[in-house]
């Protein structure tokens, strides 16, 4: 960053001095270094008024300056100005047509207005000329994603990473089209290369255990995260996502150690601190979880899935007031949630709010019409509420939209039965009994009494006999 001044105190006598240049519209004169340093200080802040009041006040005191005019173009893409930010750049590469930055900034804005080609030409001009290829390369394998040609994104993301072997982004987003193109497996042989070269390196072992996790090979994943930490002990992102890894193994004491060592190494943020919220969680030591859920919520009160975690822990408390309290928190910052939606209808049930329930059930389905929780969970207070045939004709709704769903059929065969639709039952019981006869026992929970589940079992029994 440009100022590089000797104290903190000189750098806010620097912005108390600009921003009185701005209350009082009084001139102050300020070297080319110090506009930088106020331009970029307000753009770090996301306060690009000032940032740009900034750099237009210098291009008046400096206006032959290159670093100025990029700067001006670069706040003209952060506003989303895209259009004018291009012009500018191009009348300033007429004065430098082979200035790296610029011509770089240009193909990232390309990319942004959806000019994937003109930035892969932009990008591929630049790139044998530039010192750091590896952040060109993945910006022209961006390009080629966006435009769904998965071959050549793959070509450039493994040519940043032959660059860097550290660049994450690029790691990423290889795995990501690797994974649409099915080649995941068939690319261990790739990453395995990094490793015959350097077996001391720990992002080789991280690179490849990434690969084995996307595969749900996790134990080859932790095994590989292992050797990252071992090299290096200091690598956090490797403890982190060795603690991904056992929770996908649901060993969830080995992955709370290796939150736990992550955030001795990093800085808190909300992520880990969720991330060892729902370790404690799923350990059932709610109020542990609670206590770290809230930790993330106050770093950062945008990540949803802190309240969503509180929720969860409250709701498992049967405190289920408070539960839908912090639902709804996570709901407002994320509305489309299907999940938030599910949960927000289980505990207003409990609470005895059937109509809000209902409510509920109705959106999360809307966002997720493939969940048959939700068809089980809704149609049941549907019918609990003695509304049979909307629970039937919900029920049906959800055999059209998964028809191989076996549990979908017992449910319905219970409610018709139960209707006294007795003909009907059957021939869904039958197509439930082909599509997973074990399912059947779901059966008997709608029928407590002994004598019924007698007659069922003999029914089933004789389905039994007739498979071939």
């Amino acid at each position: 960053m440009a100022g590089n001044y000797k104290n903190k105190e000189e750098a806010k006598e620097i912005l108390s001095r600009f921003e009185e240049m701005l209350r009082r519209e009084k001139a102050y004169f300020f070297d080319l270094d110090t506009y930088e340093y106020i331009i970029n200080h307000f753009s770090e802040l996301g306060k690009f008024k000032k940032a740009m009041a900034a750099c237009e006040m210098a291009m008046e005191q400096y206006p032959f300056s290159l670093d100025l005019l990029q700067e001006k173009a670069q706040l003209l893409a952060k506003t989303q100005k895209y259009e004018e930010a291009l012009e500018l750049i191009d009348q300033t590469l007429n004065l430098q047509p082979n200035d790296i930055d610029l011509l770089f900034l240009k193909g990232s804005i390309q990319s942004l207005i959806g000019d994937f080609k003109g930035s892969i030409s932009t990008l591929s001009y630049i790139v044998d000329f530039a010192e750091e290829k590896e952040e060109i390369y993945y910006h022209i394998g961006l390009a080629y994603q966006s435009l769904q040609d998965f071959d050549e994104a793959i070509i450039y993301y493994k040519k940043a990473l032959e660059e860097n072997l550290e660049y994450e982004n690029a790691l990423y987003e290889l795995a990501y089209c690797l994974d649409i193109k099915g080649e995941l497996e068939s690319s261990l042989s790739y990453y395995q290369k990094f490793i015959d070269n350097d077996p001391y390196s720990s992002n080789a072992w991280y690179n490849i255990g990434i690969i084995y996790n996307k595969l749900e090979r996790f134990d080859e994943a932790i095994n590989a995260y292992e050797y990252a930490t071992l090299i290096d002990e200091k690598f956090s992102s490797a403890y982190f996502n060795m603690g991904n890894s056992f929770m996908s193994v649901l060993r969830y004491p080995e992955a709370l150690k290796n939150y736990q060592t992550t955030l001795k190494l990093e800085d808190e943020n909300a992520e880990i601190h969720c991330a060892i919220g729902t370790c404690y969680e799923k350990m059932e030591q709610y109020d542990q979880a609670i206590r770290h859920y809230k930790k993330a919520s106050k770093l950062d009160p945008n990540y949803e899935e802190s309240w969503f975690g509180i929720g969860i822990c409250l709701d498992a408390k049967e405190k289920w007031f408070e539960a839908i309290h912090f639902f709804n928190k996570a709901l407002k910052l994320d509305p489309d949630n299907p999940d938030y939606w599910l949960a927000i209808a289980d505990a207003e049930y409990k609470t005895g709010n059937i109509i809000s329930s209902l409510e509920a059930y109705e959106e999360a389905n809307l966002l997720d019409p493939v969940n048959s929780e939700i068809y089980l969970n809704w149609s049941y207070i549907l019918f609990e509420q003695g509304e049979y045939e909307k629970a039937i004709g919900l029920i049906k709704s959800g055999i059209d939209e998964l028809p191989e769903d076996s549990t979908m059929y017992y449910r319905l065969t219970a409610y018709l039965i139960l209707s006294g639709k007795y003909k009907e039952a059957f021939n869904y019981l039958e197509n439930a009994l082909i599509l997973n006869f074990d399912n059947h026992t779901s059966l008997f929970e709608f029928f407590p009494k002994l004598e019924t589940q007698k007659a069922l079992y003999k029914i089933i029994e004789q389905y039994r006999k007739k498979k071939p």
